[in-house]
């Protein structure tokens, strides 16, 4: 008889464990953030010294070849401005027509940044953009709560950007606090512009240590990300494209270029990598299904949710 207590009393302790694990796990609100680091190879990344994004990879799961150009579409150039559109609406530049950095007809009306669809299921939730590389902030983004372009009106260059990159981050830490968001967008620019500086190679020791900083800065966001314990976070990663010498465009066929990199990092998050092709307009999907957001058939998102248990 004695026994038989015992082995209900630990059965009934094994069940309130576990009980409260899941109310804990269920009380936790989700939360995304899609950070962006500009045309940021992934072999100069595994160069430098990166304990922030490699704390990331091993929190999730990655993959060092994401295409940043799909099978039904390759006609856009391979520079900022379709790679940004893309990876932010989740569908390749035939749709959103951003076909250069030129912005001429987009159609991010029709195919709007993921904010928009947040928007929908959680009306009430916030959203927040931080970039340092104007036109996200004057063609993209939309239906965010607070928009900023970090980077000072008439400076350019890597330096221009190193400081945009350390005002944008000081910004999402301080709204994190402030506002709560549901999402973050945080894009990050100066390891591209010390590539066409510099060269975007793991050999350029410049463009090595641009990564280095880059990854001082990530480490300041999850940090403050960390110490939210009543929310859970998923953390999405990529860049818009490679690199070549100092250039990037007209990369359709080279795969320094033509290979970005994607991490899907959180408690929500498969481990290890990607073992199928991925591409930079899967991060909207992932970040969306994350979420629980319901993908409509009708919004002809070209992209798929990855990596998620």
């Amino acid at each position: 008889m004695r026994f038989f207590s015992l082995l209900t009393l630990f059965l009934l302790t094994i069940t309130a464990t576990a009980s409260a694990a899941e109310q804990e796990n269920a009380e936790k609100e989700k939360h995304v953030l899609l950070l962006g680091i500009d045309g940021c190879r992934f072999d100069a990344l595994q160069k430098a010294k990166t304990p922030n994004l490699d704390r990331l990879m091993a929190g999730g799961v990655y993959s060092p070849s994401a295409l940043i150009l799909g099978d039904r579409y390759r006609k856009n150039d391979t520079v900022s401005g379709p790679g940004w559109g893309s990876i932010n609406t989740g569908v390749w530049a035939d749709k959103h027509n951003v076909q250069g950095n030129e912005f001429k007809e987009p159609r991010f009306d029709k195919f709007p940044h993921f904010f928009h669809y947040v928007k929908q299921a959680y009306p009430d939730a916030k959203t927040v953009s931080i970039v340092d590389w104007d036109p996200i902030a004057k063609y993209i983004v939309s239906d965010a709560d607070v928009s900023l372009s970090t980077k000072e009106p008439g400076e350019s260059g890597a330096a221009a950007y190193a400081k945009g990159d350390e005002k944008s981050t000081a910004e999402a830490i301080r709204l994190l606090e402030e506002l709560k968001p549901k999402a973050i967008m945080l894009y990050l620019g100066q390891v591209d512009e010390t590539g066409h500086a510099h060269g975007f190679h793991p050999s350029v020791p410049q463009y090595v240590a641009a990564i280095e900083q880059v990854d001082s800065l990530v480490g300041q966001v999850i940090d403050a990300i960390a110490k939210r314990t009543d929310e859970e976070w998923l953390i999405v990663v990529t860049s818009d494209h490679g690199g070549e010498g100092r250039g990037h465009g007209g990369g359709h066929d080279n795969p320094n270029i033509l290979h970005s990199f994607l991490i899907v990092s959180g408690k929500g998050a498969k481990q290890g990598k990607f073992d199928k092709q991925v591409y930079i307009v899967d991060a909207v999907p992932t970040l969306l299904t994350y979420l629980r957001v319901k993908i409509d058939d009708a919004w002809r998102l070209d992209g798929r949710a990855v990596g998620l248990k």
